[in-house]
Order: C-alpha cells, then structure tokens, then sequence
C-alpha cells in the first residue's frame, strides 16, 4: 500500500517556493498536449519511482499527486504536494539520471503524460516553456539536496575515497547524505543492518537495497544514471577537455556548426563556476544567476547541439598521430580526434597550515555549496581569501552562518575583488573583513572548533571562533598529463599563441606555412582555453569566450590543413569538406 494511501484528509498542496513548483498556463498545456496524451489516474498509482529512470513528463490536469521519500521505507516523508496545473519530476529527467523520488497519486484524477525525449525537444524550442521547466527543476534539486534524499555514503571523514565520493556527488549536484562512521549515531546501525565491516567502508547505499563498496566515480555515476559512456574508438571532429564554463562554449559552438563533437571531464560539468552561488556579472544576467543555474543551462545548450558529454572520464594522455591526436583514457580506452580544446581548468589550492590535512572534507572546505552551507547551521565560520570566489562565498555563507570571517593576506580588498562584490561585502553585517590576516593554526580534535590567526601588519596572534573554514587561495592547472607533450610556463599553465611561437618545434610549424595562433598551444590544431591557458583572465564570461574563439581557430586550422570528419564511428570518416 502506498503512503498517499495511508494519508487520509485533506489535500493540502505544497506552497510554491522559489520558483520550484509553478504552474502551468492554459497555453502552455495545449502545446504539451500536441505531444502527449491524457490519462486517467487512481488513488494511490506509481507515476514514476525512486531509483527508475524518468519515462515521461506528467502534468496534472486534475486531482493530486504526493511526492514521496523513501516510500514504505523507514524513513518515508513527503517532499511535496502538487494539484492541478503543476507538472512533476526534477533535474534528472532532463539530464538521464534516475529520479531521487517517488511520485503516488493522491486524489484520482487526469494527467497529461510527455514521452520525455519529445519534452526535452519541446524546452529546446519553447524558450519560456524551457525557462520555466529548468528553474523548478534546479529549485526541486536543491531541495532534494537539502533534505537529503538520495543515496547515503557512509564513510570515515578521515578516508579519502568517502573525501572522493562525497566531492564527486557535490560537484555533479546529486542529492546525497553523509552518515560519518566516527561520529554519527546512524552509523553503528547501517553497519549492522547491511553486514558491513568498517574496513569495507565507504560504501554508497541506495533505495535500502543497493550497496556499493568503495565504488569508483564511474560506478557511482552508473548507479544514478549520469550519461558516463566510455568514447568510441573512432574519430571525432574536436575533443573537449573539460566542461567548465570553456569546455562547455567550446563544445555548444563546435556541435552547432556542426562538428562531431566529444567533451570529458574528470569529475562534473562545471568547474568552479558550478560552486558559485551567485554569479552577478556575467552578461545578460542584470539580477545575477547561481553557477549551477548556469551550467545546467550551458549543459542542456550543448546536448541540444549534439554535443557528447562524458562524466567521468580522465584523460591520461595526448599523442600526435599523422594529421590527428590520439586521446587516451585512464580506463584504457582511446579515440582519435582532428582537433583538441584544452579546457581542463585547475585544482584549489591547499592551505599549509598545521594539522588542517586531518580537517579537510570534515570542517575545512575548498567550495562553498550548498552542501557545506547546509553543515554550518548558525555557527561563526571563517573564508580566506581576497578574490571574487571568496567574495562570493562569503555573501552566500552568511545567509547560513552567525558570522562571517573573510581573512584577506593583502591590505587592500580592491586589489582582486570586483567593486560590485567589495561593495556588497563591506555592507553586510555579518561579513567581518579582517586584512593583512592570515591562517597560522588550528584548534579542534574531530571538527574546527577554531583558528589561530596573525595580523601580518603588527605580527599579533588571536583566537577566532570558527566550526568551518573555506579556502579560496588560488589554484594549480590541471596539467601533470601534458608535461613533454607541449609546452607548459613555469606554473605549468599551458602557453599559446606568440610564446607558443617562441618554444614551439619550428619544422614541426614551417611545413603549415604559419604559427600558432592566438589559443593555439605548441601542437597545430590543440587549443588552450580558459583557467587552464597561461595568461587567461581567470573569469567565467573570458573563459566562455575563449571556448567559443578555439571553435572558430579550429575551423581556420582544418581549411589550411584538411577536410574535417563528419563522423564519430570507428569506420572512420563518413564525409568529408
């Protein structure tokens, strides 16, 4: 029996909040109507379940629908109720993962069901209709994030795979809980209820049935359904490598004009830009959007081009072979491409501090989401950092924390922060800006519990009260894989255009009968863009403009040096210009 079944009374839908759960207009249901069809509905029907994936879009024409966690399970509630006008489902169903919930009708009534193939053409089309789905679907995923739903990874905070797991479901926004085997009180009876010995730990549970044992990002990512296939050993026009806010303009550009398209990334779509909680300047968005927001959307554009996306696959190597480059990855498997955009961004920086390695992933943060956020609850926390990733998140933490620490090591706030983020910081009041202050120690056995900070101007030493610290110093590139294969600067950002000249195997370049151009790295036909390119400006819109520049670079690459292949396949070219 199901638990809108066991719910007698009235129906009390659940209040929109945010934009999560509108309404559709009368137009709006004519149109989907076009591309469905209507179905009569019972008192306590499966629409869709926990753990299946999404077959179609409903919405409600009459009567109403419980959303449900854990349904019959033992830790079963209603995540919401929706009457007549509202439509279901969540981010998963336009992105191929399973659902994270279960649907059961309430109220018998009438839906209209939309294969979910058509509904995703239909939102590629229908800007507004596209607009209106997307935004509740984010809303909806970020709540499922909050309340925890999803699957549970269950695992020490002093392991580095559950650090691994727990950063891979964060990165790719996939509703998830922790249950930490050293302190949490669930812990002792998951292990005794599934046979788990704590060796075996981490272990990711799903629906209370599914246990994987210390599962790879690629098994984790099969479980929920993220599109993760491993590349065909044929040929593709450009390979991406990345899918920041570069890899991914990179990869909408070249797949809508038309190149067989493939872009990869280690770990999520995003990048940084995916942590941000507000990005306020960046064109066309005058009330600012959420990284996630954006990325999504850059996501959905891609796919709607035709555009390959694979996460998780880590490219390990990169071999020129007669007029193409042989991309390899770690799982062992290869493909061909005629041009290659580096988009692979950077990894945070640590913070060297004493003692903090046991802290990190427990109260030590290098993101800001809403999954730290949610771990804050009302306690002081401390950024460090002085750029507009610390600004950010020092904006958006303080809607969560008591307080607000932004440790800057410079005196001058200005310096690397953009006027608009200084001006919002300055004013809150529960931001405190401490400059020419740095990290020197910290205090606290199994979480923070505070810092030891230095004013770098007077060389005095205090005590700050903080349950987490979240650093934003700076980042390496992602570039240990291409050390001997091209030319890298001393920080290993990769060098192109005039410096790509000046290191570049001139015989290599003398047969093309030019250099390298503006994004072109030491390899005709591989570009660099973004965070990952030496002397990039390291900024979400540049980094979009840069991946959208590469595509046009590859295509005056390939009309000097030959026909493009049309096909990804691996008979090899299917047509040729």
């Amino acid at each position: 029996m199901s638990g809108a079944e066991r719910r007698p009374g009235a129906v009390h839908e659940t209040p929109d909040q945010g934009g999560a759960f509108p309404r559709l207009t009368p137009q709006q249901l004519r149109e989907l109507a076009t591309r469905g069809e209507r179905r009569r509905t019972e008192a306590g029907e499966v629409l869709y379940r926990e753990g299946e994936p999404f077959r179609e879009f409903v919405a409600i024409l009459s009567g109403s629908v419980e959303i449900l966690q854990d349904p019959d399970g033992r830790e079963e509630r209603t995540v919401a109720v929706h009457g007549p006008g509202r439509f279901l489902g969540e981010l998963g169903l336009l992105e191929g993962e399973v659902a994270f919930d279960t649907a059961v009708v309430r109220e018998a009534g009438e839906i209209l069901a939309v294969p979910a193939d058509r509904l995703r053409v239909l939102v590629h089309r229908d800007p507004v209709l596209g607009d209106l789905i997307l935004r509740a679907y984010l809303g909806r995923r970020y709540l499922l994030i909050g309340l925890g739903a999803g699957f549970r990874i269950l695992g020490s905070c002093y392991s580095p795979d559950t650090l691994r797991l727990r950063e891979f479901a964060a990165r790719n926004r996939l509703p998830h809980r922790w249950v930490d085997l050293e302190k949490d009180k669930e812990a002792e009876a998951l292990l005794r209820r599934f046979s788990i010995r704590p060796e075996e730990t981490p272990v990711v549970l799903w629906k209370g049935e599914r246990i994987l044992r210390n599962p790879s990002n690629a098994e984790l990512a099969r479980l929920i359904g993220l599109p993760a296939p491993s590349p065909e050993p044929g040929r593709c026009d450009v390979i991406v490598v990345g899918a920041g806010p570069a890899g991914l303009a990179a990869a909408v550009y070249a797949a809508s004009d038309g190149l067989s398209t493939v872009t990869v990334d280690a770990v999520a779509t995003g990048g940084q830009a995916a942590t941000s909680s507000r990005i306020e300047n960046y064109l066309g968005f005058p009330s600012g959007i959420s990284g996630g927001e954006l990325i999504e959307r850059a996501v959905l554009q891609a796919r709607k081009f035709g555009a390959r996306l694979m996460v998780p696959a880590e490219v390990d190597g990169l071999t020129p072979q007669d007029d193409e480059y042989v991309v390899s990855f770690t799982d062992g498997s290869r493909t061909r491409a005629r041009a290659v955009v580096l988009a692979s961004g950077v990894w945070y920086r640590r913070l060297e501090v004493p003692g903090i390695d046991r802290l990190e992933g427990v109260s030590v943060y290098y993101a800001a989401t809403v999954h730290e956020a949610g771990l804050c609850r009302a306690d002081p926390v401390a950024v460090v950092g002085g750029g507009n990733s610390a600004g950010q998140a020092a904006l958006f933490l303080a809607n969560h924390a008591s307080q607000v620490h932004l440790l800057v090591r410079g005196g001058d706030l200005n310096a690397d922060m953009s006027r608009y983020l200084v001006d919002q910081v300055t004013r809150h009041p529960k931001i405190e800006v401490l400059l020419r202050t740095e990290v020197r120690g910290v205090a606290g056995q199994e979480k923070l519990e505070s810092l030891i900070v230095q004013d770098n101007a007077g060389g005095e030493r205090r005590e700050l009260r903080a349950a987490a610290l979240f650093v934003f110093i700076g980042a390496r590139p992602r570039t240990d894989w291409l050390k001997g294969v091209l030319a890298l600067d001393e920080k290993g950002f990769v060098v192109t255009g005039a410096d790509a000249r000046a290191a570049a195997d001139a015989a290599r370049w003398d047969a093309l009968g030019r250099g390298p151009s503006l994004l072109e790295t030491t390899l005709p036909g591989v570009f660099a863009a973004g965070d990952v390119r030496s002397g990039s400006v390291k900024r979400v819109a540049s980094g979009a403009g840069e991946g959208a520049m590469a595509i046009r670079l590859v295509h005056e690459h390939r009309e000097k040096a030959g026909a493009l292949v049309r096909g990804v396949g691996p008979e090899g070219p299917s047509s040729t210009r």
